[in-house]
């Protein structure tokens, strides 16, 4: 293909003659794909993209992670089902399957590009026979049957006028609707044929919250970390986890998040500048602001909106503590930014102390590449991130890595406590 405009077009193509086909991308690559993405869900083609979330170029190339290339897309109908670390990476992309041939909605599954895409940990993986189990195979045949075929022709890619257009693109809504319950209903079967249960939101905290977070991607972890350390200060915290970002359910966020929470942090991982605010952060306060109009909640929380983590700008516990504490302040910043020093517009938060470390031993290396590959591993419980610069030749890696024995959360290790620090040159 001469770009990813004709690898979606191809996918396409294959979609229609009943074929089951998928993709992959990222940044500007799924840009290049929006105009048939629109097709995709115009027509209810069932079809999963699987996208490593990274920065779309804008003052300066970046091949970092961010979530601004899948905002961009947010508008073209497509559902968007976001996993926060390789455990649900690989389970996600079997739900995302199964909803979109249930629904007959175009699936974008994503993660956080570098922090998961990057990122070697253990896992369970799932088994043939598995795999076998879930797939709806009276969908797939129905998808079958549903190609384009001179023995029982029909009309797409038509030409609309106005008499009919309107009428047509409103007449996809109950589509839309039922996404939420195939969704759900995909991720109760993978729990009761693997053990690891789902929800498309779901709060981990203190049930009588006062304080809460909303947020998606890999920073759960790093937010569920922080919530046990301040929950064991006797604290009322918790995180409310996004996962299925579109079709956006208003109804089922507000389920998830406890009405005691008085103070609310909805945190983005993208700009776009000009907005009053980022994508997530509108979502959550809309369905707020509208659940206190119709009186279905007695009162409105103090809502704040932040943006952390642009181009992979690393998103430590400290950075989390910062968000915690400007909730508690008695007139906290509406907008902000975390992870940063702004001292133009002076949007940042200050970052607290030293954050307490978690058991398990840490280790970092930098490495200069050549044109040897190098291996890290252990037999115990680890985690391995790695992150490179754009040179192709005698670049630099940072590879990071944490070992222990207890069973790991996915939580993203911290670049700024290392035990044990090592430098090698590859290149020679």
């Amino acid at each position: 293909m001469q770009s990813e405009a004709g690898a979606i077009g191809a996918v396409h193509g294959a979609l229609q003659t009943g074929a089951l086909s998928t993709s992959f991308t990222s940044s500007q690559g799924l840009l290049l794909m929006i105009p048939t993405l629109y097709k995709l869900a115009g027509q209810l083609m069932p079809f999963v993209l699987h996208v490593a979330a990274r920065t779309v170029a804008t003052h300066a190339l970046s091949i970092f992670g961010d979530h601004s290339d899948v905002m961009a897309v947010r508008q073209t109908g497509c559902a968007m089902l976001c996993a926060s670390n390789v455990q649900e990476a690989q389970d996600f992309a079997l739900i995302s399957h199964i909803a979109t041939l249930k629904s007959r909605v175009p699936f974008i599954h994503f993660f956080d590009g570098f922090r998961t895409s990057h990122e070697i940990n253990k896992i369970a993986p799932l088994a043939d026979d598995t795999l076998r189990s879930l797939l709806p195979q009276d969908e797939i045949d129905a998808h079958r049957l549903r190609a384009l075929n001179p023995e029982h022709p029909t009309i797409r890619g038509t030409s609309a006028n106005p008499d009919t257009y309107f009428q047509s693109r409103e007449a996809t809504n109950p589509w839309y609707d039922a996404v939420y319950e195939h969704v759900e209903t995909a991720m109760d079967a993978f729990a009761t044929a693997t053990g690891r249960r789902y929800k498309p939101f779901e709060f981990y905290g203190h049930p009588q919250a006062e304080r809460a977070i909303v947020v998606m991607g890999s920073a759960i972890g790093t937010c569920e970390e922080v919530v046990d350390e301040l929950l064991s200060r006797g604290e009322k915290v918790g995180v409310l986890k996004v996962r299925l970002y579109r079709p956006f359910s208003a109804a089922h966020l507000l389920e998830a998040l406890p009405e005691s929470a008085r103070a609310v942090a909805v945190l983005d991982r993208t700009k776009e500048p000009g907005a009053h605010a980022e994508p997530l952060y509108l979502d959550v306060m809309t369905a707020l602001a509208e659940a206190f109009n119709r009186g279905e909640r007695e009162t409105l929380p103090r809502t704040i909106g932040g943006r952390y983590g642009l181009s992979s700008k690393e998103f430590g516990p400290e950075c989390v503590l910062a968000v915690f504490n400007e909730l508690s302040a008695a007139k906290p910043k509406p907008r902000f930014t975390v992870g940063i020093y702004d001292d133009v517009t002076n949007l940042s938060l200050p970052l607290g102390g030293k954050y307490p470390a978690v058991g398990g031993e840490a280790g970092g290396a930098v490495l200069r590449l050549g044109q040897r590959r190098q291996r890290v591993g252990d037999q115990e419980q680890h985690q391995n991130h790695r992150q490179l610069d754009a040179v192709v030749l005698a670049g630099l890696l940072r590879l990071r890595f944490e070992k222990g024995r207890r069973t790991h959360r996915f939580a993203p290790a911290r670049q700024r406590e290392t035990d044990s620090l090592f430098l090698s040159d590859l290149a020679g």
